[in-house]
Parts: C-alpha cells; structure tokens; sequence
C-alpha cells in the first residue's frame, strides 16, 4: 500500500530536523523543501540539502523566492513605508507568505496529501503557514509536529539523538532569522522588555561606538516608488538591498527592538537589523513628502498601515490586499527622484531631495516670503474663513459664561 507523502517547509534547524523523522514514523514519505528568501549562503543550501538526505527525506527542493519576495512585498513594504509599530519594517513575517506559496507549488507537483511546517503553538508563524495553505491547497492536510506535540527543544534534541541522528553541540540562546528585509532575534534578553540584547547579538551590524568616525553620504534614485539606481548607478532592487544592507550596516545602521502584539493576542519582543529597507524607507517618505499632495500622503499613508498589519498577521490573501496595493501603486506615479541621505554613527539623516514632480516651486512662492499665486487681500479674505467655525464656537462660549441666570 502507498505511504502518504507529506512536503515539508525545511530550514535545516532543530524544529524541522525533528519533523523529518517523526513524520516517517508517522507512515508518512517525506520530500523537504527550503525557500531561499535571501538569508542562506549557496554553503547553508548545501549543508541544508545535505541534512533532508541525512534525515531520510525522500527528496529535497531548493527554490529561491528572492525575486518573488521582492515582486510581491517588498516593493509594496518600501512604496508604504510601512513599519510596524512605527519602528520594524516587518523583517520575518512576509517571507512565509512565499514560503508557503513555493511549498505549496512543490507538493501540487508531487500530489502530496500533507503540508507541513515546523511552527510553534505559540508564535505567529503557524497562522502565516495554516492562512497560505489553506487558501492555496485546501484539499491537504496540514500537519504540525511542534505544535501538536507541544515539543520543547530539549524533548527534539534526545529524540533525533535516540535515533542516531547528529545534533548540534550547542543550541542557540537566541532563535535568528535572516532574510531580504532584515534580521530578526528572539529570544534571552528579548524575553523581558526591560533588559536589551548585548552587542554579540547583532550579527549584521556594527555597533554605534566602534562605527566608523567618518559619515557616507548616498544619492538613492527613485522611478515610480520603487529604487533603481545607487550614487547613480543602476541596478535591480535586489542588488540595491544588498548595497545598502552592507553599507548601512557597517554604520551601525538599522538597529531596533520591536515590542508589540501577537496575532494570537499575546505582547511579543524581537530585536531586528533592517540597514537597507530602513535606508530605503526613510528616503521613499521623504521624496514623497516633497511630491504629493496633503490628502494623498494622508490616506494612503493610512492604507499602507492597514496593509502593513494585514501582511504581518498572515491575510496576504485577503482581496482588500490587492485593492490596498492599487492605490498605493496609484500614488507612487509622481515618486520619482533622487534622496541624498548621510549614514553616521547608527543614523539616517536625509540631506535633500529633488524631482521633476516637486511641489516645492520657487516660481509660485517660497515658505515664509512672497509668493506670487495670491494678493494680500486674497490671503487675508482666506485667513478670516478659513478659522470662521473656531471663531463663532468661541464667542457662543463666551455668551453662555456671562449670561446671568
């Protein structure tokens, strides 16, 4: 009789390594597949291939979702510039939307009868993979291992041992996440909100005292929201992230903490190192700031902070997403230009910023002189009806204060 076969979300770590093999004594063939969404090497992938063979999985996948990664969030993440909390441009949660997606098209091509993943009972990342997979293939069956059992790391680390499979000498104190957004860790000190990781911790960036004592200015181009071109030079936004991630790291740039709430309800802390897409956001808010107008930077910054806390909270596929991304794809029409931004000790400060489409004219009138759109007297007649509603609600008070009674 068949075995059922069941595609497994692999990233070679402790959890996922347990699932291989508690999932073939389950009755289950096993086929691994790892989703590269920038934070493996070409050696982790092969170390990562190397432990599915060692594990028994029948076969391995390896896909690169960068380009779609970049295609189908981060463009909209920088266009929005959203950042959660006003702080974390959401560095883990939107790779598992096309983790999960890429899982899915490999287990369509084997017919498998299972989905699986090796997410906690406790953490967001469950949700983002149940969410995908059941959009995406609601005819499988998702399994969970971790979560099922609620396994600890200690009960996974004897049972891959009792089996005479290796294990790492030392599991780390933190779980670390590397990704084309950023860097996240979680765990030790992140665990407690009064107390802050140490320096060791961040692994992307340098620290602010031994950054270098010489800023770096950029000049980052902009072509309908999106950055194309780096001090002048063009390349693909990939390449782009990759620059500004190196560059800005090495200025002790992009370093955060991020304390908000769960999807489950629950107050969550994870420290992040984000160099190049807060690099990137601060210079897009800017250049937008000088190109469009009051009522269209207020609604779709509003819409973008909606579509920031639905991507982060697993509803990528929720329709309003791609209404959502049509406005923001409208506004970013007139959002081409150059930002000049210097990176010094930890900080991003935008010099100055220029386009075709500013609306910072000189020929109409300069903030604080003359201008030549309107008379004085126009301006006057503007200045009394403008607060017209602010004067009557005023003197009505003051009517009802002296009245005798």
């Amino acid at each position: 009789m068949k075995r059922p076969l069941a595609v497994l979300a692999f990233s070679g770590g402790l959890d996922t390594s347990f699932c291989v093999p508690w999932l073939r004594e389950q009755g289950y063939d096993v086929v691994t597949a790892t989703v590269n969404t920038g934070g493996f090497s070409p050696d982790d992938l092969e170390q990562i291939a190397a432990r599915s063979a060692e594990l028994g999985a029948a076969a391995h996948h390896s896909i690169d979702g960068s380009q779609m990664l970049w295609d189908l969030v981060v463009t909209y993440v920088i266009k929005g510039n959203v950042l959660r909390g006003g702080v974390y441009p959401l560095c883990a949660g939107p790779e598992r939307v096309v983790q999960a997606m890429e899982v899915v098209k490999i287990a369509r091509l084997y017919g498998a009868d299972a989905v699986a993943h090796g997410s906690t009972g406790a953490g967001n990342d469950q949700v983002r993979f149940d969410l995908a997979v059941r959009v995406l293939m609601p005819e499988a069956t998702i399994v969970t291992p971790i979560r099922d059992l609620g396994a600890q790391r200690a009960m996974e680390v004897e049972f891959l041992q009792a089996r005479g499979f290796s294990v790492p000498e030392k599991v780390g104190r933190y779980s670390v996440n590397k990704g084309l957004l950023g860097t996240t860790t979680g765990g030790g000190e992140t665990l407690d909100s009064w107390e802050h990781p140490p320096d060791s911790a961040f692994t992307d960036t340098t620290s602010t005292l031994d950054a270098p004592d010489t800023p770096t200015t950029l000049i980052l181009s902009f072509d309908n929201g999106l950055p194309v071109a780096l001090d002048g030079t063009p390349m693909p936004g990939l390449d782009i992230m990759a620059q500004l991630a190196e560059i800005g790291g090495a200025h002790g740039v992009g370093r955060g903490i991020h304390l908000g709430n769960t999807i489950l309800g629950l107050k969550g802390r994870v420290a992040f190192e984000a160099p190049a897409a807060l690099i990137a956001i601060t210079a897009h808010k800017e250049l937008e700031k000088l190109v469009l107008t009051k009522q269209q930077q207020f609604w779709k910054d509003h819409l973008a902070d909606v579509y920031g806390n639905m991507l982060h909270e697993g509803l990528y596929f929720d329709p309003v997403m791609r209404d959502i991304e049509a406005m923001i794809d409208s506004s970013q029409q007139t959002v081409t230009g150059d930002v000049r931004v210097r990176l010094f000790k930890g900080h991003i400060h935008v010099e100055g910023c220029r386009s075709l489409y500013s609306l910072l004219d000189r020929k109409v009138g300069t903030y604080g002189e003359a201008n030549k759109a309107w008379t004085g007297e126009e301006a006057a007649a503007f200045c009394k009806l403008y607060g017209l509603q602010s004067v009557l609600a005023h003197v009505t008070r003051q009517v009802e204060t002296t009245t005798p009674a």
